[in-house]
């Protein structure tokens, strides 16, 4: 970070940032270039480790042989192929105006980080991580899955 006097490395600021975001970005390497998808998410913090979680669709634009992110007709699985992404999200964006172009700015917050990368195929851990991602956006983590949307559903972990 080039500005290390806005740095944060309270753990617990960079939780509340977290908490504060809507967005989380991931970026999986695809042949020469970077595939960068913007999930909905969710995470769970357990003695000191922090697992973040996402969904989408198991077949769809998202996770299927268009973005080659799932198993799908002999298609790469990029998840598998490479085993770590990075992650991005940020929140409280703010425009900062000036008289002078070059002296415009932005604030905001942001967390960056990676780690290793995986679906979730055990169906408790699937429901564990749908909790986490309802309970980062309704407060509430006692929802009842459909077995059959539960089949259908994709759940990543970073």
């Amino acid at each position: 970070m080039r500005r290390k006097d806005r740095e944060i490395t309270s753990y617990d600021k960079m939780l509340e940032i977290m908490q504060s975001c809507d967005c989380c970005r991931i970026g999986l390497k695809d042949k020469d270039s970077v595939y960068i998808l913007p999930l909905n998410f969710g995470y769970e913090e357990k003695s000191g480790k922090l697992t973040l979680y996402f969904h989408g669709a198991s077949e769809g634009k998202k996770i299927d042989a268009d973005t080659l992110l799932y198993i799908h007709d002999n298609k790469i699985d990029l998840i598998k192929q490479q085993n770590t992404a990075s992650f991005e999200m940020d929140t409280k964006h703010q425009l900062v105006e000036a008289d002078v172009a070059c002296s415009y700015s932005y604030l905001y917050q942001s967390i960056m980080g990676k780690g290793k990368i995986s679906l979730v195929d055990d169906p408790e851990e699937k429901i564990n991580g749908l909790e986490c991602v309802m309970l980062h956006y309704s407060n509430n983590n006692t929802w009842k899955f459909n077995e059959e949307v539960l089949k259908r559903v994709a759940v990543i972990k970073i």
